[in-house]
Parts: C-alpha cells; sequence; structure tokens
C-alpha cells in the first residue's frame, strides 16, 4: 500500500500554501480535542495512517505521489525499537482556557525525552516538522497518550520531537515553526503527571483517564521513565522550501533551530508521459506540413531552380528516331527507303578525354576531330542540367559501329538507327532529293514532304545512378514514348521510263555538249508525271560530292525563253478567238522591224509571201507568228499565256520550282509586240510549256501536272490518294485537233525545223524552239533548244519535252533526237498501238 505523506491532514481544511502554522485554521478535532470516538481511535493502523484512507489511496493513483517511502518505518521507531508508551500531558500543560475541559485525570510518571530526561516537555509539535507527531493526534502530559488532542488539540510530550527520532538522535524535517507553549512540568516535580485522554470530536473532549493507574508511576506499558509513541496524524501542508517564522522559544528552551525538509521528487505518471508523447507528435506532424507548404507554395524561384536541375542531373534523355518513310514509284518500288544501320552517341559527362576520344573516332566516322570535341565537351541543355546525350554520327555502318563498340571508349555508345539508301543511286535523283545526318530533307521530295516522311521521333526518359556504371536504376522514374513511324509516298515515277529517259538524256547531251539539259514526260490523261529527268545525273548516295547546281532539277527550277514552243499557244489562241483558222494564209515578208528591233525568219522569203498557219508551224516563221499576234491583241495574248499555265508554278510536288515570269500588257513596249508572240521577253520552265502542251493534246483541257500518286501511313499502312488535279478548258476539242494536226508538218513536212523528232509507226505532232536561257537575270550566250511534242497525233497518249542549253544549235538539231527516242520508247513499253491513219497532207506553196 502506498504511504500517504505526512504533510496531508487527515481531516478538515487544507492549509492554505506559504501561511505560517498560527495562521492556518484549526480543524474540527483540535477544536473538538479528540477523536469522534474509540472506533475512529482503533482505526489507525501501526504505520499511522486509517483504514479508510488506505482505501482512498488505492483508488486514486495520484495521491501520495510525494511520500517518502520510509517514513512509515520512521514513524513507528524510536531508536531501533517501538515506544509503547507515551506520556499524557497533565492538566498543568494545559493553557488556562484548555484546563477543565482535559476529562478525567490519571496517575501517571513524568515522561522524559531520550535526549533530556529530567526536562518536561513543552512547545508543541506540527505535522511535517519532525516535532509534534500528527496534527490529529496531538498528544501532551505523561503517561500513555490517546489518538486525541488537549484542549487546544496543540500539546505534545517531551520537547516537541516525539512520534519519530532517528537513531542519531537528529530529525530529518522539523515543522515550519516550534508549537507555541502552553504548559510545562517544572523540573523535579513529583507529582505524577495527569493527561486527558480525548477522542476525535468536533471541539470537544472526554476523559478516559484510568483511575487504577494513578499513582503507580508507570506508565500503560509498565515502563516507567518511557513513552508509548504512537504515529499521529500529520499537520497541514506547508510551503516547499520555504522556512516559515517561528515563535520564539521560551527561556530556558534548549529546541534547536527547526529545519526545513526538502520536498522529494515526483513519481513519473504514465497519463503525464502520454499526453507529453502525443503533444510531441502532434508538434512534429505539424512541422513537417508546414515544410511542404513551404516547399511547394512558398518558396522561391532560386529554389524551385535548384530542385529542378537537381532532378534533371539524375535523368538521362534518349532520343528515339522514328522510321522515316519510303519513296516509292508508281508500282510500288522503292526508290529510297531506310536500312537499319547505327548511330553514334556520347555522354559529355562520362567522357573523360574529348581530345584522345575524338582523335580514335574521326577517322572511323569520317568527322573531323574538332567537330567531335565541340560534342564531347560538357555543356548545359537549354532546359537546365548537364547533357548527357549528343549524337556523333547517324546512319552508320554496323561493321563501323561494332569496331567503334571494341575500343570499349567511356561515355561512347551506339543504338540501332537507320541510314538512308537509294537503290538506283543517280536513278531520279534530282527528284528524290536527299537528306542531312540528322535525317532531315535538303533538297527534292525529301525536303518537300519532309514533315510527312520522317514522322515523329520517341523519346526514353530514365533515371540512371552516379559514377561510371550510369545505368537505369531498377524501379526508378521511366517513361518511353515510342517514336511513330513517317508515312511513306508513291510517286507517278515509272522507274523503268524514268531509267530511259535518264540514258537517252545523257547520251544526247554529252553528245552536243550541253551543259544544263532536262527532260519530261507527261500523261496526258492524267496530268501524271511519268519520268522527270535532268542532267548530269548525281548519286543521290553521296549527295555532297557534286556541285549545288548540278543537283538541281532541270524541269522545274531552269528558266529560259521557250522560244518558238511558245508559237503553238499564240495561234492556238488566235484559232480559239476566231482571227485565224487552219485554212487562212499569212503574209510574210522578208523582214519586220517593231521598236527599232528587226525580226527576220530563219527560212528567208521573198516580199509578199504568202504562207498556211501548218506553214508557219512547220518553218516556225517569226513574221508570220508576229502578225497572227498582232491581229488577236495583247490582252487576248496575255489571257491565254495564263491559260496555258504559264505565269506561276505547276505545283506539281518539286520544291523551288520556279513561277516564271509573264510581261503584262500595259509593260509591253514597241519591241514586245514582236518578241512576246514568238516567245521571248516570257520566261517559263520546261515543265510549264509541257503542262500547255498537254492541254493541246487532251482536246484543250489542262490537267495540272503531278508527280505525287498518295500516301502510305507509316502507322496502319492506309494508303491516301492525292488530290485530284486542277483542270480547266483552254481551247475547244476541234480548235486542239486542228492545231495538233497542223504541229504534225514541223515533224512530216519537207524541210520542216523538227523532222528529227519523228517515230517510226506513230503520228507525232509537236514543235521546236531556240531561245537563250535564263542565269541570275540575264540571258547566256548559248542556245536554250527545246523540244515538245506528243503520241499519236491523232489521239496523244504522252507528252515529251526536251531542253538543252547548248553552244550552239537548235531545238530541232539538239533535242528533237533525244525526244524522238523517249517516245518511242515510252509508247512501247505502255504497249500504245501505232497509228492507224497516215499524217495529213498540206498544200505547200513555194
Amino acid at each position: 500500500m502506498t504511504p500517504r505523506s505526512d504533510e496531508t491532514p487527515r481531516r478538515g481544511q487544507q492549509p492554505r500554501r506559504g501561511a505560517s502554522a498560527q495562521d492556518q485554521p484549526v480543524a474540527d478535532e483540535e477544536r473538538g480535542g479528540g477523536f469522534a470516538g474509540i472506533g475512529a481511535a482503533r482505526a489507525y493502523t501501526p504505520r499511522g495512517r486509517t483504514v479508510r484512507e488506505g482505501d482512498q489511496r488505492t483508488r486514486s493513483p495520484r495521491t501520495g505521489r510525494n511520500v517518502d517511502p520510509l517514513r512509515p518505518s520512521l514513524q513507528v521507531l524510536d531508536g531501533g525499537r517501538p515506544v509503547r508508551e507515551r506520556r499524557r500531558d497533565t492538566d498543568d500543560d494545559l493553557p488556562p482556557q484548555r484546563r477543565g475541559k482535559a476529562g478525567a485525570e490519571a496517575p501517571g510518571r513524568p515522561g522524559r525525552d531520550r535526549n533530556d530526561r529530567d526536562e518536561p516537555s513543552r512547545g508543541r509539535g506540527r505535522a511535517g516538522d519532525g516535532r509534534g507527531g500528527r496534527d490529529q493526534a496531538g498528544r501532551g502530559g505523561s503517561g500513555r497518550d490517546q489518538p486525541g488532542r488537549d484542549g487546544s488539540g496543540r500539546g505534545r510530550t517531551g520537547d516537541g520531537r516525539g512520534g519519530r527520532d532517528q537513531a542519531s538522535g537528529e530529525r530529518q524535517a522539523r515543522g515550519d515553526r516550534t508549537a507555541q507553549e502552553r504548559g510545562r512540568v517544572p523540573a523535579g516535580r513529583g507529582e505524577p503527571a495527569r493527561a486527558t485522554r480525548t477522542t476525535a470530536g468536533a471541539g470537544r473532549g472526554r476523559s478516559t483517564a484510568d483511575p487504577r493507574r494513578a499513582g503507580s508511576g508507570r506508565t500503560e506499558a509498565g515502563r516507567p521513565g518511557r513513552d508509548r509513541r504512537v504515529a499521529a496524524a500529520p499537520g497541514p501542508r506547508r510551503s516547499v522550501g520555504v522556512r516559515p517564522a517561528a515563535a520564539p522559544p521560551r527561556s530556558g528552551s534548549r529546541r534547536p533551530a527547526p529545519v526545513v525538509p526538502a520536498e522529494p521528487p515526483k513519481l513519473a505518471n504514465s497519463t503525464r508521459r502520454l499526453r507529453l508523447g502525443t503533444v510531441l507528435a502532434l508538434s512534429l506532424f505539424v512541422m513537417i506540413g508546414v515544410r511542404l507548404v513551404v516547399l511547394q507554395v512558398m518558396d522561391s524561384p532560386d529554389a524551385a531552380d535548384t530542385l529542378a536541375e537537381q532532378r534533371q542531373n539524375r535523368l538521362t534523355e534518349v532520343v528515339l528516331p522514328a522510321p522515316r518513310g519510303s519513296i516509292l514509284d508508281r508500282s510500288g518500288a522503292v526508290l529510297a527507303h531506310s536500312v537499319e544501320a547505327r548511330y553514334i552517341y556520347a555522354d559529355p559527362v562520362l567522357v573523360k578525354d574529348p581530345a584522345k576520344t575524338a582523335a580514335q573516332l574521326s577517322p572511323l566516322l569520317g568527322i573531323p576531330q574538332s567537330q567531335l570535341v565541340e560534342l564531347m565537351t560538357r555543356k548545359k541543355r537549354p532546359g537546365g542540367g548537364e547533357s548527357r546525350f549528343e549524337f556523333l554520327a547517324r546512319g552508320v555502318d554496323i561493321a563501323v559501329a561494332d569496331r567503334i563498340k571494341q575500343l570499349n571508349l567511356a561515355g561512347i555508345g551506339s543504338r540501332r538507327d537507320e541510314r538512308r539508301d537509294v537503290p538506283g543511286a543517280d536513278l531520279a535523283a534530282n527528284l528524290i532529293g536527299f537528306i542531312g545526318d540528322d535525317h532531315t530533307g535538303l533538297e527534292g521530295i525529301e525536303a518537300r514532304y519532309d514533315e510527312l516522311l520522317r514522322g515523329v521521333n520517341g523519346e526514353k526518359v530514365y533515371e540512371i545512378g552516379r559514377g561510371d556504371l550510369a545505368k537505369e536504376i531498377p524501379g526508378g522514374y521511366h517513361r518511353e514514348t515510342q517514336a511513330a513511324p513517317g508515312s511513306s509516298i508513291q510517286l507517278t515515277i515509272d522507274r523503268f521510263l524514268q531509267f530511259e529517259v535518264q540514258r537517252y538524256l545523257g547520251y544526247y547531251m554529252r553528245k552536243v555538249d550541253a551543259t544544263v539539259a532536262g527532260a519530261v514526260v507527261l500523261d496526258v490523261q492524267t496530268g501524271e508525271v511519268l519520268a522527270q529527268a535532268s542532267y548530269p545525273p548525281y548519286n543521290a548516295q553521296k549527295p555532297f560530292d557534286f556541285k549545288p547546281a548540278e543537283r538541281d532539277d532541270a524541269v522545274s527550277s531552269v528558266i529560259s525563253d521557250p522560244g518558238s514552243t511558245h508559237k503553238a499557244f499564240t495561234i492556238g489562241a488566235a484559232m480559239q478567238e476566231g482571227v485565224v483558222d487552219k485554212n487562212s494564209e499569212i503574209v510574210v515578208g522578208p523582214a519586220l522591224r517593231l521598236g527599232g528591233e528587226p525580226f527576220v525568219d530563219h527560212h528567208v522569203f521573198p516580199k509578199g509571201t504568202k504562207l498556211s498557219i501548218p506553214q508557219v508551224l512547220a518553218y516556225s516563221s517569226n513574221v508570220g507568228t508576229i502578225r497572227i499576234g498582232q491581229k488577236l491583241g495583247k490582252e487576248k495574248l496575255y489571257e491565254y499565256q495564263q491559260k496555258f499555265g504559264l505565269g506561276r508554278p505547276t505545283n506539281e510536288g518539286m520544291p523551288g520550282e520556279a513561277s516564271g515570269r509573264l510581261l503584262a500588257p500595259d509593260e509591253w513596249s514597241g519591241s514586245a509586240y514582236g518578241s512576246v508572240p514568238i516567245g521571248h521577253s516570257v520566261d517559263a520552265t520546261l515543265l510549264q510549256m509541257v503542262a500547255g502542251y498537254g492541254a493541246i493534246a487532251n482536246d484543250g483541257v489542262y490537267i495540272q501536272p503531278h508527280l505525287i500518286k498518295s500516301t502510305i501511313s507509316g502507322r496502319d499502312g492506309t494508303v491516301t490518294p492525292s488530290a485530284p488535279p486542277e483542270t480547266h478548258r483552254v481551247l475547244d476539242t476541234q480548235v486542239a485537233r486542228d492545231l495538233r494536226e497542223m504541229m504534225e508538218a514541223v515533224v512530216d513536212a519537207k524541210g520542216a525545223t523538227g523532222t528529227a523528232a519523228k517515230v517510226e509507226g506513230y503520228r507525232v505532232s509537236g514543235k521546236t524552239g531556240t531561245g537563250k536561257m535564263l542565269v541570275d537575270g540575264k540571258y547566256t550566250s548559248h542556245n536554250a533548244g527545246s523540244f515538245i511534242g506528243m503520241a499519236p497525233a491523232e489521239k496523244p497518249r504522252f507528252v515529251i519535252g526536251v531542253f538543252a542549253d547548248v553552244p550552239n544549235g537548235t531545238g530541232g538539231e539538239v533535242a528533237a533526237p533525244a525526244f524522238s527516242k523517249m517516245m518511242g520508247d515510252a509508247l512501247l513499253r505502255y504497249r500504245v498501238p501505232p497509228s492507224g491513219t497516215k499524217p495529213p497532207t498540206f498544200a505547200w506553196k513555194d
């Protein structure tokens, strides 16, 4: 059972802390002078507490936590053995106001203290001071004490230290102050002391003296001169650590000054620990929450940038190249595609010696060492953080990549890539173009449709460790976006016809020492370009081995005077407008002078000579065509030039196509009336002229020429046909047929300019032309000879144009022979039946 503190009063009002004993209220027991009855007195245990108090301590864990566990033992021991008897206070020991209320007297012997046996007890004790026993069990006089009090409830036996003495005779603790002495037993008094036994009542006493003990000279226990000391109730609690003021002792008192004991430490309490732990845990969570808010909301931009940079330093980004789409011919055969290769990359953070590494890679990759060093040098990325991935080379052969891997260079690696391959080398190279090292189209179809061909690159971002390992951390951050393959493009080109056209073009152009030449084959019914060749050709596998001018597409980008090939447009417009017909005759003379410029015919005719329209075409009469143009008028001529497709690009699909230039009517000078009708002062490409001739071959309907047949999705293979070409009518059907028939004279008539363009078994209709090529806005000294024709003339299937820039020669001499071979091969390949009718006969006037 947990001992009760001696400083806690058993009953009555709690003392006020910090007050002296004189200021404390008097308990009911003190006023009454004892216990309420013998039952209450017997309820005290040898340790000095009641049974009821013990039960209360058991119920309340907070009670008695300041109790010294050794205190009960000290209360029942005195000098090593229990005290059996105590003196009772005699009536003389009581103050005057209390005398007469002590009850019956009992004889006894005067008691003595252990330290001063001869001096009668005096003074009073207080709870907790070690001198007065307990508050509710005050004693006085000699004989056996009961657990009551005298009239004042403050009298004590001996020198005020009865109740507990240590073996050394000195108390560890004393009361707040010394008791006021209310009575003493004079030294040497022989009369036995008389004590009053009181019960614990409210201000009343009851005599319990035993008359048989009177004059016995013994205490109740039968031991002379000794007190029976019973544990007394504690007095009122005093303030801790404060030494209360004590009343001045009476004269002759040898009692030492009271000593204030230190209060023992409080024992630990589980409830208090639980509360403290809860407070600490909540505080920790609050701190974490506040920190999270600060990090996410209130941090400065610098701190956010630091966190972002730290994150970026742990991440590696790898580009997953998208497979580039292929370029196919009209039958699906590959003209250009990508094949498996490797790309070589560097991680600048892991490259230990860029210069040494570059020296080893340069011979294998064919890249200058200085360029490699720059790529492998550590640098910051635009988005923050150090660069961890740099392309060194792409499209590297697998064998070369394996050799680099064997070198085991730090920070250098290779991954699967693609390399652009053109199986035909120079086949349609001027059309296809080429790509750069980064797989971006630079020229030709590759450049024009680069976005469609290259697709969308993927990306792989993952977290890596530090050090030389630099491998992906399993379970770390990983994000991968698959690459979207590019779409393939199917051209209208026939690779077999393309090959033949290139072969004939190269053969004849070398013979005439041409600097630039071109040829194009057009399907009359659809406007599809079946072949488009340039001279000189170049190898698309090694594009940088050739000059830029050699890689141009001469058909769509080279501008020249169309020359006499333009005369068909002038005559066709005049026939459509009713100015002339196929039976009309035009007076020609030796020459014309317009705007100070002379215009003559290469075939000199006497003055006043009349030529038919077929003769004007066959002999390519400048004077006759100028006279027809004058009848037509410049406004109408300009209108029909536009209808035939001049002055604007055809948009066939090639990048950098030239638009040419027309001279507007308000810009005409005096000489323009002579130059424009015969194809001078007009800038046009060969493709534009062939498209205009296609309108004549297609019974007067213009069809926009085009190279793209369809696109094929790289994801699901969906085929999407190209948009229908633009069409419009230029001439009436009969006008177009009459014009084609008259143009046959150019090939069949004796002495005509285009007899070299004949195709065995087929009627051919066409026109020769000789002009000047325009370079950087200036005409060259060379001749731009051309021939544009169609076959079969009665119902044309193809229109072919050939152009060449030569030092000397006319279109009939440098271009017509090549045309003949090309047209014959095209008709044979597509199994066009020979003409079933003979060419028309014209009445010639010499």
